[in-house]
């Protein structure tokens, strides 16, 4: 206890007195009782005159620790440094090829964004717009305001409701509603009514009333500069059927019936496609002056090998659909679609997948004759295949698509995406395919992961005239915002 009291006096004495060292030996100093090695009598000492040690919090120092060489890593588990494998070499391939993109989306997106989510979570944001945004005792319900931009059409602005266990347990209602005047006008509604733990049926009804819709011809040569508009009513009402089973796996059934008329309408400086068949400078596509109301029953099976992340990526998924629909304002108006993918992923580490997908799309007459409405035809762009275009750039009666794409993690919620595709529409059963007339899509963006009933997407891309036509690029796309997937 008295060496003790020492130690303690004479640290006191050398704080009062503001002088930077000790003269207490480092046994009685050091935690522990831990000794370093006392240099030779007479040797050169590092340490000035007058000063045999340092005092750095609670921690008595000497000159010899500084001294001391830096320690290797301990290897803990004893398996040594890991083992670079073919993944690790493979993953400089698209690393290399895909740089400027990268440093696009790293630091024009990625840290941008990532410092608004690190501040946001330190001033405890979220916790605040949830408190905000979300009412009741368990947060089963809110409403969120919307935005979305997808240059080329009008912007959005709107609300996505939504009401969790409202009926029952698992019974969700969502809604979103957007506008951007009287004349752009959207929304949907669906109750999703829960069966058993791997199955659901929603009840859906949506509406549109847009004028800024695209046109640029039919089949594969058609052009962008060829750029015409017009607007459209909809609404359909549909109930879906949806079950997951194996793995990845789904399959989802749907029947419903849709309503659609087509207006003399445009915006953004484009003539309007009325105009342009008035003056006979561009033919009436099909149904375009008369409009539609159809009946539909669609199926889809979803064959998908891969486990829910974070398990690794590597597997296979195939997509299978067939959709019949008929113009219930002409008897003999019955038309079939149908395709498929079929699409390899490599998870080169961590969740970082490489895929190649081939995509075959085709819409056919049932009798001799009728006439498929053009916006029930294959339509490319948008969400679907090649998406560095507008949705209705491409339109024909069948395609195919190579896509190549790259996705990574950035957080638990958000994934960056690279993709190419080359493809693009052509007649009937692909009729008049040749490989000068494909076409190339290449798009970088972030998307969110989880529910798919209210995302959020960054996106930029562009794509090409055919090849033939010497594949310049002159359709660019940039999206920002929210969407919905019901």
């Amino acid at each position: 206890m008295n060496r003790s009291l020492t130690v303690v006096t004479r640290i006191s004495v050398a704080a009062l007195l503001g002088l930077g060292s000790l003269t207490t030996s480092r046994a009685e100093a050091e935690p522990h009782g831990r000794t370093e090695p006392t240099p030779p009598s007479g040797a050169q000492s590092e340490t000035a005159p007058g000063q045999i040690g340092s005092v750095e919090g609670d921690t008595v120092r000497g000159s010899t620790q500084a001294m001391s060489p830096k320690r290797d890593m301990p290897d803990y588990d004893g398996r040594g440094a890991p083992r670079t494998t073919a993944g690790d070499v493979a993953l400089w391939v698209p690393r290399v090829l895909l740089s400027p993109l990268y440093l696009v989306s790293e630091f024009v997106v990625r840290r941008p964004l990532g410092w608004v989510i690190t501040t946001a979570e330190r001033n405890q944001w979220p916790s605040a717009i949830r408190n905000f945004f979300l009412f009741g005792p368990d947060k089963k319900a809110g409403v969120v305001p919307t935005a979305f931009l997808d240059f080329g059409f009008r912007p959005s602005f709107g609300v996505y409701a939504f009401w969790d266990d409202l009926l029952g347990e698992g019974n969700h209602l969502r809604l979103h509603a957007t506008t951007f005047g009287l004349d752009w006008l959207q929304g949907a509604i669906a109750d999703r009514i829960p069966i058993d733990a791997k199955s659901s049926l929603d009840l859906r009804v949506e509406g549109t009333h847009r004028p800024d819709q695209i046109f640029h011809g039919l089949g594969p040569r058609s052009l962008q500069d060829d750029r015409a508009r017009y607007g459209i009513d909809q609404v359909m009402a549909r109930p879906v059927f949806e079950m997951s089973w194996w793995r990845g796996s789904r399959v989802s059934t749907e029947a419903g019936f849709k309503y659609v008329a087509f207006r003399d309408d445009t915006c953004c400086d484009d003539p309007s496609l009325s105009s342009l068949v008035q003056r006979g400078l561009v033919a009436s596509p099909p149904s375009f002056d008369t409009g539609y109301s159809s009946v539909y029953e669609r199926a889809e099976v979803t064959i998908d090998s891969r486990e829910e992340r974070p398990a690794p990526q590597d597997g296979v998924r195939a997509e299978l659909h067939v959709e019949h629909g008929s113009n219930v304002r002409q008897s003999t108006a019955n038309w079939i679609r149908y395709g498929g993918s079929l699409g390899g992923f490599v998870d080169l580490k961590n969740n970082r997948t490489v895929s190649l997908s081939m995509t075959t799309l085709f819409v056919d007459p049932i009798s001799e004759g009728a006439t498929i409405p053009f916006t029930e035809q294959v339509v490319l762009g948008g969400s679907g295949p090649m998406r560095g275009y507008l949705y209705g750039r491409l339109i024909g009666r069948s395609a195919a698509i190579a896509t190549l794409k790259y996705r990574w993690p950035i957080w638990s919620f958000l994934d960056g995406t690279m993709q190419a595709a080359v493809g693009n529409v052509f007649g009937a059963q692909l009729d008049g395919f040749a490989a000068k007339l494909l076409r190339l899509s290449s798009a970088i963006g972030i998307e969110s992961v989880g529910s798919a009933d209210h995302t959020f997407e960054v996106l930029a891309g562009f794509g090409t005239e055919t090849f033939d036509q010497g594949g310049t690029v002159n359709s660019l796309r940039l999206l920002f915002g929210t969407n919905r997937g019901f």
